[in-house]
């Protein structure tokens, strides 16, 4: 399979006509071709009719049709492994090794959302049976599925341009659901993005699913994004990427005459509370693990730790020290694009400047463009407070460490945090579990996910993970875009009232499907 520079509508390679996108070597600041000329209205028309015109056929086919057509994408997928590698590596400056780790990710959450089909625990199935004779009203006999949304339009993601991508977690779950999805490619990856398309698009054909169940489109700008959020046709969009971007879609989709839901993941800081007992006897390790998590990727990670808490001790100082050391010796790595290494400067420049925040350390130079110098800053809990800006997210290889004076000003500086994807607790068994409990109960009401003794750097891609978390992490903290639950973004419940049983779908008659049901309740 070659990259041609092509759009994919349907089972279409189509050129655009719009202003030309090329993906860019970060590592030497090159071009790559091919060209990929954008789209514009004919495109999103088409690929939105076509979507509309599947949605009723591939909403309704058979679990495991469904289930081998995502089973047969990963098929494809790692047919075409080496191909997609190299492309991504050359568009994202990563190594070989993380991007053939990415797409192994990218095929297991296919194959997890291919067996989820199959079990139908996500259509949630409830029957309550007729009661004629009950007194002083009969009841009818009633049953309930969920149904997918319809059309679905997904953004691909610059920091992983496979598992958060054209074939990544909000594709595949949407697919999973029974929506026709159309991908708006990032710019950042094009050539990997048509590779990409190409393995969903063959899975199409072979598998015998209706033409428009995927479609890719590119375009520079956000014109062809907005028109795509603003179809009527479409009726919910995944997205991970900025803040910024992300409420300029919610803002487009709620502003429709009939508004659906984006799901957006965007921002997030992922505080590290380190407690006392675990500051005095685990320092080494500790600053360890904790520089790693940081420098992972680049810091290019939604969950990087770009936040320390902790309280004043006699230990604090050498701990802050180790860390320090760690970071200037520290190896720059090459950021996934121009527009991301301008940001990160950008937000490391801003602390640096701030007369409450000192610079304690940062890596090494490095010749070359797009190099991530990692650093290291310190402030009080006092000026954290005082100092909206610091909790904006740094994307990148960067952490700030509060000090603070006082368990009372832990909690202060937690209540004063914005939504998270994470929050990381390391402790020993010593450490006060009565305050332990006051700062869960409010990082419950802060994040999606808590961790104990580990590093939030990575998420699991399995039944219980949420990757998810309140405004701004996400724009809606009932979900998740990773793990199986995200299946739950794109379905919508309905109920069948005495139905006849054989106008019933599958999944409801008594005969039907064997999926788990709810019947009178238990």
């Amino acid at each position: 399979m070659t990259i041609a520079g092509n759009m994919i509508i349907g089972q279409e390679l189509v050129k655009g006509s719009k202003k030309a996108i090329y993906g860019i070597n970060p590592a030497t600041g090159e071009n790559l071709e091919p060209a990929y000329l954008g789209g514009g209205a004919e495109e999103v028309e088409r690929a939105c009719a076509l979507a509309e015109q599947a949605f009723d056929t591939y909403r309704e086919t058979d679990l495991e049709v469904r289930a081998k057509f995502l089973e047969q994408i990963a098929a494809n997928l790692a047919a075409n492994g080496p191909a997609i590698v190299e492309r991504a590596g050359l568009e994202s400056g990563l190594p070989k090794a993380r991007l053939e780790g990415e797409l192994g990710r990218t095929m297991n959450q296919l194959k997890l959302f291919a067996e989820e089909v199959r079990a139908g625990r996500w259509l949630g199935a409830k029957i309550d049976t007729a009661l004629p004779d009950r007194t002083p009203l009969p009841r009818s006999d009633i049953r309930l599925r969920h149904i997918p949304l319809g059309p679905v339009v997904v953004f691909g993601a610059s920091n992983f341009p496979l598992a958060f991508s054209v074939g990544g977690g909000d594709t595949a779950s949407a697919l999973a659901a029974g929506c026709p999805v159309i991908v708006k490619g990032h710019s950042a990856h094009p050539g990997t993005s048509e590779l990409v398309g190409r393995a969903i698009q063959t899975a199409v054909k072979s598998c015998d699913m209706p033409e428009g169940t995927f479609s890719l489109l590119f375009g520079s700008g956000s014109d062809i994004g907005s028109a795509l959020v603003a179809d009527p046709r479409v009726k919910a969009v995944g997205f991970t990427g900025s803040r910024s971007g992300g409420v300029a879609l919610m803002k487009i989709a709620a502003a429709r005459p009939e508004p659906i839901p984006v799901y957006a993941e965007m921002s997030s800081i992922n505080p590290v509370y380190l407690l006392p007992e675990a500051l005095k006897n685990r320092t080494d390790s500790i600053a360890a693990g904790f520089v790693n998590s940081m420098l992972m990727g680049s810091g290019q990670f939604c969950t990087n730790p770009g936040l320390m808490i902790v309280k004043d001790a006699p230990e604090l100082d050498i701990f802050i020290n180790k860390l320090s050391d760690l970071v200037t010796v520290a190896q720059p790595g090459t950021m996934l694009t121009p527009g991301i290494y301008k940001a990160f400067e950008s937000g490391v420049n801003k602390l640096k400047d701030n007369s409450k925040v000192q610079l304690l350390a940062q890596a090494q130079e490095e010749n070359g463009p797009n190099q991530c110098r990692a650093r290291l800053f310190v402030t009080t809990a006092k000026a954290f407070l005082d100092d909206h800006a610091l909790r904006d997210e740094v994307f990148g290889s960067s952490s700030l460490i509060v000090r603070c004076k006082s368990d009372e000003e832990i909690l202060a500086v937690t209540n004063s945090l914005e939504g998270q994807l994470t929050a990381t607790v390391l402790m020993d068994s010593n450490d006060n579990k009565v305050f332990i409990q006051k700062l869960m109960s409010i990082l419950e009401r802060k994040v999606g996910r808590i961790l104990f003794n580990g590093y939030p750097t990575g998420v699991e891609v399995c039944h219980a993970m949420v990757h998810g978390g309140p405004f701004p992490a996400t724009s809606d903290s009932r979900t998740t875009s990773v793990g199986t639950e995200a299946i739950w973004r794109f379905l919508r419940p309905i109920a069948y009232q005495d139905i006849p049983a054989d106008l019933l779908p599958s999944a409801l008659r008594d005969d039907g499907w064997q999926i788990p049901k709810l019947i009178n309740g238990k």
